[in-house]
């Protein structure tokens, strides 16, 4: 089952899957088609995508994640442009780590090789991108590694002193996802609820010492 946002390279991806003798069962473009498709067809693998609608942050890793522990036999291949530091790590960790693979597009040079992934990966193997692993220990040195490209951003424009609606606006997205990514902030830095602080001037506080 493939999940991918962009529609030629979707078709592309599954005409190239049938010609290695693969059964696409489905190709989808978003998250919450990929979780209902998954129910629908149960699936060997899912292919997917990071960044998709509606908000193109880590809505298809974080799908990924969540049907991994709903269905702990099913292979996952995350196939993105980038690598998302925490969502990575958990999916990674995911099944004891089995029949699990992150690839970045770009550096996806052969044909061949990319299908011996994906029979790897569905045989039980961990297939991991290089450039993952590095980014993926250098998350451990700083804090703020663990956040994504957008979790970063919201929390650059808290430390301007904008509110979550104003944020929203900016990022013309809407102000409940706003307050999700704060939310994953204080998570990832290790900020837990406590009467005498604030945490989001904590969370301001690690930005600007960065």
């Amino acid at each position: 089952m493939l999940a991918e946002d962009g529609v030629l390279l979707r078709e592309g991806l599954a005409g190239l899957l049938t010609r290695f003798g693969f059964e696409v069962v489905a190709a989808v473009g978003d998250a919450g088609e990929l979780a209902r498709a998954v129910a629908e067809h149960r699936p060997d693998l899912v292919v997917t995508d990071i960044r998709m609608p509606p908000d193109f942050t880590d809505e298809g890793l974080r799908a990924a994640v969540e049907l991994r522990r709903a269905h702990p036999g099913l292979a996952v291949l995350a196939l993105s442009q980038y690598v998302e530091r925490s969502g990575a790590a958990e999916l990674l960790d995911s099944g004891d780590g089995r029949g699990v693979g992150y690839l970045l597009k770009d550096r996806v040079v052969d044909v061949e090789e990319f299908a011996t992934a994906l029979r790897q990966v569905v045989a039980g193997g961990t297939v991991v991108d290089p450039q993952v692993v590095r980014q993926l220990l250098s998350r451990h040195r700083d804090p703020l590694n663990r956040l994504s490209t957008r979790e970063t951003e919201v929390l650059a424009l808290v430390a301007q002193g904008h509110s979550n609606t104003e944020i929203a606006r900016r990022l013309v997205v809407s102000e409940a996802a706003i307050a999700k990514h704060v939310g994953n902030i204080l998570t990832k830095l290790d900020l837990p609820p406590a009467a005498d602080t604030n945490r989001r001037v904590l969370a301001v506080l690690a930005y600007l010492r960065r």
